[in-house]
């Protein structure tokens, strides 16, 4: 087997296809994302107060921000910009308290997915082709089951890092004490805005994200010879930390840096120049210091990825 460019850790072999697969219903996720959405659905409005709304608004905020975009995504995943260990731990915690995967799990899903658009073609659940209610269904409650898988391999670092394999292994369970915490403060109201609310609105959000930014929306650049595009959903661009700005980071895919023209508001790329300001982010990646992915181009510069915001170009681009 032999390594993907872009996706590192994964490895495949001449029977690997990424359209050859099956969408299959996957219990433990379905009844996980199902019963936080009945709880939030029944009793989210009969428990409804101010106060378990500002808990549900902060709690999604940080855990979305400090969590999903910056630790697992853009530390984690992309390794965009070094850190202390606690604080890659912590933000990673945050993260898992999203609720839609551990820290293993989130960058299996991300690599498979990421080598799978990367591919001339893929199946449909990889790139969000399918409809409106089909892809819901199978994003929030199935999972492709390849007839032949790549192979996964996670680095050594991350493998045997203690903490990460506990959380992995406890990743649901991470929301009790959290749950204990509200009720013993905010009761059941609390409970269930600040744990079951925010679990149903985060992670069906995430997917919301993701369907559309494979689908429609502006674009900046387009990757020639791949199974999937990236498109820039600008109205979701503050709710999602940056992460909404799909077509950039496509282009750029190891940039910690997602809202990179005028306007693109990315509250993750604030938070990690806060931590470069307070000594705790370096090495920070951006398009100034990156190459942009083999096949970009720009949609308003005909020619091939040669001519693609070459480095001496990327200031006057992304400002």
């Amino acid at each position: 087997m032999k390594p993907q460019p872009g996706s590192e850790r994964i490895f495949v072999d001449a029977s690997t296809d990424p359209l050859d697969g099956r969408v299959r219903w996957a219990p433990a996720k379905s009844l996980w994302l199902g019963s936080m959405t009945a709880v939030a659905i029944i009793l989210g409005p009969l428990l409804f107060t101010w106060s378990a709304f500002a808990l549900f608004i902060v709690t999604s905020a940080i855990t979305l921000c400090f969590g999903h975009s910056v630790g697992m995504h853009r530390r984690l995943i992309h390794a965009s910009f070094d850190c202390p260990l606690w604080l890659e731990r912590l933000c990673v915690y945050l993260g898992t308290l999203v609720g839609m995967a551990g820290p293993y799990g989130m960058v299996r899903l991300h690599d498979f997915r990421d080598w799978a658009q990367r591919q001339t073609a893929c199946h449909d659940y990889s790139c969000h082709r399918a409809g409106f209610w089909r892809d819901a269904w199978w994003q929030l409650h199935c999972t492709l089951v390849p007839k032949h898988p790549p192979e996964f391999r996670l680095e050594r670092r991350l493998a045997d890092d203690p903490f990460y394999a506990f959380v992995e292994r406890t990743w649901m369970w991470q929301q009790l004490p959290w749950a204990i915490l509200f009720l013993a403060i905010g009761s059941w109201s609390w409970l269930v805005w600040g744990i079951c609310v925010r679990v149903a609105v985060c992670v069906t959000g995430h997917w919301l994200i993701g369907h559309y930014s494979h689908r429609k929306g502006g674009q900046t650049w387009i990757i020639e010879g791949v199974a999937a595009q990236g498109y820039n959903v600008g109205i979701a661009g503050l709710i999602s930390m940056g992460e909404s700005w799909h077509n950039n980071h496509h282009a750029y895919p190891g940039s910690a840096k997602l809202g990179l023209l005028p306007g693109q508001i990315d509250l993750g790329w604030w938070l990690i120049k806060a931590f470069e300001a307070a000594g705790l982010a370096s090495n920070i990646k951006t398009p100034d210091d990156l190459a942009p992915r083999p096949g970009a181009r720009r949609v308003d510069e005909p020619g091939n990825a040669d001519t693609v915001a070459p480095r001496h170009r990327g200031r006057a681009l992304f400002q």
